[in-house]
Formats: structure tokens, sequence, C-alpha cells
């Protein structure tokens, strides 16, 4: 067998010639082989898994990707979509970033390339969107490219085989990663399987070289990882220093007019941006000010409070439900509209305020 040896960031020595084969020859053995994204070609359902998969576990993709392809069964059908049904078939898979910049991206490969997806890594990164990892993943699962990638999961296995040390999601140690990626790729002979090799790391990292429980005796690359060798698989990679969450506050106003409920689009900036939520305010003051404005009669009725976790902070959210006489103003806000309480669901909300209405008013005009 050709080894040639390279040195590793802890000074050791690896030989991987043969590790981006072993990892080919494991995923078309004991892989992940059901999932609906595999077995294409197309670059449009390659990169619609791609980025839902981001920040998000495959079984919880899975039903929203059927959905979505259903939707939009092409990225010109994507493009051509008002942003609003697009966010609405988003909604519930959270970071809303990502479908707006789904939309984005759409829009530029119908306007600027004829709907076509460029065949290099170097040329989907240009695209809106697109980050060097999800690039490399299009390039490699669609044209069989030699390039590597690097998302959460194969920065983990990378991290444990070469002994890497610091945050894998730091600039300093990312740049290490994707240098230990390239090399792998560069030893690898000239008939790699980039499909099984690429979808090998992405299924080493879910499935056997998992964040709290390595399973090393199920990994092919267990005879020269460093971190089995060193005892450290639960060292590595090294965990992020862990910020306080702070807790964050806003009241939010379930306005209710006979059978119509006031919504609100949030701005595409922030959280939840662009989807339709309920009224938001800094503090009660400022919700019973809006109640005035719209000529209650009787005052808001507090509701149990509802605590969202996001990444950097949780919000908890003071909903107060007000019950309005008479027939449903004509004018309203910029961004608001009277939405009809049987027809809700037809809004793309963020998770969990649908929830919170649908608890209120199931199939009904008034809150159980």
């Amino acid at each position: 067998m050709r080894r040639r040896a390279l040195t590793g960031s802890g000074g050791f020595t690896v030989a991987p010639d043969d590790a981006a084969s072993r990892i080919a020859a494991w995923q078309r053995r004991a892989g992940r082989h059901g999932l609906p994204w595999q077995h294409t070609r197309d670059p449009y359902r390659i990169w619609l898994s791609e980025i839902m998969l981001q920040q998000t576990q495959a079984a919880t993709v899975v039903p929203y990707y059927t959905q979505f392809l259903a939707l939009f069964p092409t990225v010109t059908d994507l493009a051509d979509a008002p942003q609003d049904t697009v966010l609405r078939a988003w909604a519930g898979l959270g970071y809303y970033a990502r479908a707006r910049n789904l939309h984005r991206c759409a829009r530029a490969l119908r306007d600027t390339h004829g709907g076509h997806f460029p065949a290099t890594a170097d040329e989907l990164a240009q695209l809106p969107g697109i980050g060097p990892s999800t690039a490399s993943a299009i390039a490699a699962f669609a044209y069989g490219e030699r390039t590597p990638i690097l998302d959460g999961n194969v920065r983990r296995v990378l991290a444990r085989y070469f002994a890497v040390e610091g945050d894998p999601a730091s600039t300093r140690t990312g740049r290490q990663l994707q240098a230990h990626a390239q090399s792998l790729i560069d030893a690898a002979p000239a008939g790699l399987d980039m499909v099984a090799y690429t979808q090998g790391q992405m299924d080493l990292g879910a499935t056997v070289c998992t964040r709290s429980r390595p399973d090393c005796a199920r990994c092919p690359l267990a005879p020269d990882c460093q971190a089995r060798i060193q005892g450290r698989q639960h060292e590595l990679p090294s965990p992020r220093a862990r910020r306080a969450q702070p807790l964050r506050h806003g009241w939010m106003l379930i306005a209710q007019c006979a059978d119509r409920v006031l919504l609100q689009r949030r701005p595409d900036s922030g959280i939840w941006g662009g989807l339709w939520s309920l009224p938001q305010f800094e503090d009660e003051t400022a919700l019973k000010a809006a109640c005035a404005r719209l000529s209650a009669d009787s005052p808001p009725q507090a509701l149990a409070a509802i605590d969202h976790v996001f990444t950097h902070f949780r919000l908890r959210i003071q909903p107060c439900w007000l019950r309005l006489p008479g027939s449903v103003p004509g004018q309203v806000g910029a961004d608001q509209a009277w939405a009809p309480i049987e027809a809700l669901d037809a809004h793309g909300m963020p998770a969990p305020i649908a929830r919170l209405l649908a608890g209120l008013y199931g199939d009904t005009s008034r809150p159980r």
C-alpha cells in the first residue's frame, strides 16, 4: 500500500493515503442510504438538502424536504414563487435566513445563470447564501469534483483523526481542518468515489464519530485516528467556551375582531425575518397603548408566558388576548393584516407563534 507521511497539528505523523478510500468503502457498506436526497446528481435537490441540513437533524429535514420539492420541483419554480409562499413552506425548520437566502439564490440562478447551477465549487460559492462547504458538497455530489466539505460533522471527524486542538468553529482551527481535509483528497487515488467519500464523512460524524459517544470499534479510521490512539476521543474536538444566554422579554398582542386575528409581518432582518407573527412590544405600557389605538373597550387578558430559545439568547413571550367589538377595522398599520382564524395556517409563522394560536383557537373563534 502506498503511504505518504503527513504531519498532524500535534507534531505526530499520520499516513492517510488510504483514509479517503476507507471512508468511501465504509459508506457503501455501512453508511446511510435511505435519505431522500441521496442517489441524485441534481444540483438543485442536493443544494436544497444541504441548506436544510444546516443546524438541523436529518430526521427533522426529511418531511420538509419532500414537501418543499412538491411545491417547488425546480429551481425556477422556487425563484418564481413569492417569498411569503417560500417562508410558509419553511415554517418550523427555524433559522429563517436560510429560506430567504435560498429564495434569493434561486432568483440569481434564474436571472444570471439561466436556471442552471455552475459546475465548480469556486463558482457556486459566488452565489448568494452558498458558503464554501455547501458549494463543495454540491460540486462533489453533482459533478464529482475533488473538493473537501467542512460541515459540523466533518469538522468533528477531522479534529479527532488529526488531534486538532481548538474550537472547530473558530477561524484559526477551521483553516487547520480545511488543510487536513484537502490533504486527504490530495493523497487519495485518482479513482476515488467522491460521492461515497463525501457522504461517508457526513455519515461517520452523524452515526459513529458522534459528539458524546464515539463508536471507535465501527470506525474505518480507527487504526490511525490520533484521538483514539491518545485516548482523547472525549476531549476532542475542543468544546466551545460557553456563554451566558441572556433573557429578553417581549409582549405580544393577540387582537381578535369577529373571526379574524391581527398579524404583523416581521422585518427581513432579525429573528423570524419575513414571517408573519403577532404584533410585538417592548413592554406592557406599549402593548396597552396599542390596544387603546384599536379602540378596545376592555383591557387585554394576560395568558401563560412562553419561553423560546435562540442560538444566543432566550426570549420570554408574554401573550395578551384582546377581543374587539364590532366589525373588523378597515385600516391597519404597515405590514399588518387581519387574517381569518380558519386560515391562520396559510401564513408562514414562527413555530411557537403557530402553536400558540393553534392552542388558543383550534376550530373555534375564541380561546379555550
